[in-house]
């Protein structure tokens, strides 16, 4: 192990652990006489809101980028573009003001909870909520630039881990009570296992397209023609957000037309049958997440897009003429690679919401979205240590 090396884990690791002793502050104005026991205070904690409200902030600004071509061209700019972007943060301000506020009115209202729950309270409560917010995004930034991996996702990736030992416990203790069989708990305990390898293996998979470069002069010096390949991710749209639009999708209609036509028979009979583990919410959202992640996909590779730029920089796949029959080509390419991609985040999705249809529920609270995330923040931090391991102090590879 390398000294810059050792240097970025401790970093890591001591800035984890703050995370860690954080997330065990209680927000201000709670009764010390209260009802709640010491796991539901860690729930109330000030860091309680994580991540969420930069994640939300970020997806509705990317969302945006989809449909407004100037935002889509700023933040496709480059440095200055990125810069600019980071103005997430400004939207991250009222989408936490507002969850933390939903948050600390909704403690007010439950009895004993709270010793004065008058407006000072609900100030103090989402301040604290607010702030935490961003000490996590701060901090998430120092582990990037200091630490090893990505500060975001290990920050994402903390909780759930930590998570596990009470999830099992809870299973060992159903197990127990006879309330769950042992040939229930081994087939979950061989499906996790077999997902999980599958999420390595499709994680880690690129389709490698051939891509030939001409010989070219520049700043007074002749380079020779060059292959390349452009690696193209079997999973290219991500988890994130497909699953966070999906529900949006799905209950945004709804909500509308509640408004609009009051509480009718048949938008309550559709609001039930769109409910988690009905067969109608596994339908619909099989489609949804289906034609999100096709969508999302087409933004993110655009095949022109790359055509384009493969032409300005003399690139060209071999057999294939330059302009739009290369981009036909990519577009075929990314097709199919999506195709694969969204029939894996489907059965990543459809983890929980298959053992609920079936009756075979265990009391965790580990689920597709949870596995993936682990995962890929592990498959990141693997690739980090090792690039680290493979460089010198200089910046040169070993």
């Amino acid at each position: 192990m390398t000294q810059e090396l050792a240097r970025r884990i401790a970093f890591t690791i001591g800035a984890l652990l703050i995370f860690h002793l954080g997330s065990h502050i209680p927000v201000p104005g709670i009764s010390a006489n209260g009802p709640l026991s010491s796991s539901a205070f860690l729930r109330l904690s000030i860091l309680s809101l994580n991540l969420v409200p930069y994640l939300s902030a970020a997806i509705i600004i990317q969302l945006l980028s989809m449909v407004w071509g100037r935002l889509s061209s700023l933040e496709r700019s480059g440095e200055k573009g990125r810069t600019r972007i980071a103005h997430t943060l400004i939207l991250t301000l009222p989408v936490a003001g507002f969850q933390a506020f939903g948050v600390a009115s909704a403690m007010a209202r439950i009895p004993s909870l709270v010793a004065n729950p008058d407006g000072w309270f609900l100030l103090s409560v989402t301040t604290s909520m607010v702030g935490g917010v961003f000490f996590l995004i701060w901090l998430a930034e120092l582990i990037t630039r200091h630490g090893i991996g990505n500060g975001l996702a290990l920050l994402l990736c903390v909780p759930v881990l930590v998570s596990l030992p009470a999830d099992l416990a809870n299973v060992l203790v159903a197990m127990r009570q006879g309330a769950v069989s042992l040939n229930l708990a081994l087939l979950h305990a061989i499906f996790w296992v077999v997902l999980i390898a599958t999420m390595v293996c499709i994680e880690g998979a690129r389709r490698n397209v051939l891509v030939e470069f001409a010989g070219r002069k520049a700043a007074g010096r002749m380079f020779s023609a060059q292959r390349s390949i452009l690696p193209i991710k079997l999973n290219s749209a991500g988890f994130l957000i497909p699953a966070t639009v999906m529900p949006w999708v799905l209950t945004l209609p709804l909500y509308l037309a509640v408004q609009i036509f009051g509480d009718a028979p048949g938008l309550l009979t559709a609001y039930k049958q769109l409910q988690f583990g009905q067969p109608a919410h596994l339908i619909v959202g099989t489609v949804v997440l289906f034609i999100l992640v096709f969508v999302y996909t087409a933004y993110v590779l655009d095949p022109e897009r790359i055509a384009e730029q493969l032409g300005k920089r003399g690139g060209a796949i071999p057999g294939v003429e330059a302009g739009e029959p290369t981009a036909d080509c990519l577009d075929r390419v990314v097709s199919l690679t999506t195709l694969i991609g969204a029939v894996y985040l489907l059965a990543v999705w459809l983890v929980p919401e298959t053992f609920a249809a079936f009756g075979g529920m265990l009391p965790y609270k580990f689920s597709g979205g949870s596995a993936l995330i682990v995962v890929c923040t592990m498959l990141d931090l693997q690739k980090q240590v090792r690039d680290v391991s493979l460089t010198n102090p200089g910046g040169e590879r070993r």
